[in-house]
């Protein structure tokens, strides 16, 4: 009777330490997968955050390629502006009606119809059109003034957005116009850097048409054509024309593609020859 209590209480013990076993390797396989999957989420959410794969990524995205402080070259730049003030043919009074009208006839039709287009491009990985953007884009730069100004700083862009991002369209446009198969214009440079890190199309306009004027009331405050309060009053003033430019942009196909400020373009030229100058363009 003894011997098979014994035999009894055994094959208990061995039972229930099988279950045991069991139970603790089927809870160890549970918090090994619960694991594994919760860092394939981080990985996502770490990749993501990268590239500005969310709403607040985008725009932090924008906030840091519009700061002035985003060595592009933008504040070598006037974008016409000395030329003009070399010339008397603009004053603080003018100041305004003379950036809504580069605006709406310059670098609407030509840089940020540009951007949007390669923006799409490069989305789509159809970098064939990315490079017929940009030497439309570089053909329609009549002065060699502005052109050297488009590559140098869209060069610029490339360069820094390749380190900063590293993301493939990125490095991919990079290589394409340090090979010089592609100009490297500015816009078109900024169009592949916004679609790369996932920035909207409408967003990646509006943010660069403000760069642009951010580095437009720049150059006034050091030609001393206005002050830091009324360049800020310049700023808010510009907004709705961008907003208006930014949507007749994202109307434009590669045909309608081209600026038509040819009061610029002279001043331009001009200023090419001016015995001093503070700014590149």
């Amino acid at each position: 009777m003894y011997r098979d209590e014994t035999a009894e209480t055994a094959e208990t013990a061995e039972t229930a330490e099988t279950a045991e076993t069991a139970e603790t390797a089927e809870t160890t396989e549970t918090t090994e997968t619960t694991e594994t999957a919760g860092a394939a989420e981080t990985g996502v959410a770490q990749a993501q955050a990268v590239v500005g794969g969310t709403d607040l990524g985008h725009l932090l995205v924008s906030l840091q390629l519009t700061d002035s402080a985003f060595p592009s070259g933008f504040y070598t730049l006037s974008h016409g502006l000395e030329g003009f003030a070399q010339q008397g043919a603009v004053g603080p009074d003018s100041l305004a009606a003379l950036l809504h009208d580069v605006l709406r006839h310059g670098v609407g039709p030509a840089d940020a119809t540009a951007l949007a287009l390669a923006h799409r491009a490069a989305a789509a990985g159809d970098w064939d059109a990315v490079t017929a953007t940009d030497r439309r884009l570089y053909a329609t730069k009549l002065g060699r003034e502005t052109r050297q100004a488009a590559t140098r700083t869209g060069r610029q862009l490339l360069d820094l957005a390749a380190e900063v991002f590293g993301a493939p369209g990125v490095v991919r446009h990079h290589r394409e116009v340090t090979a010089r198969r592609a100009p490297g214009t500015q816009a078109v440079a900024a169009g592949v850097v916004y679609a790369a890190t996932g920035v909207p199309v409408r967003q990646a306009v509006a943010a660069d048409l403000f760069a642009f004027c951010a580095s437009f009331a720049g150059a006034a405050l050091r030609l001393r054509l206005t002050d830091h309060r009324l360049a800020q009053r310049l700023l808010r003033q510009a907004a709705p024309v961008i907003e208006e430019t930014t949507h007749e942009a994202l109307a434009r196909g590669l045909d309608d593609l081209g600026a038509t400020t040819f009061a610029v373009d002279v001043m331009s030229a001009r200023h090419e020859r001016a015995e001093a100058r503070l700014f590149a363009s």
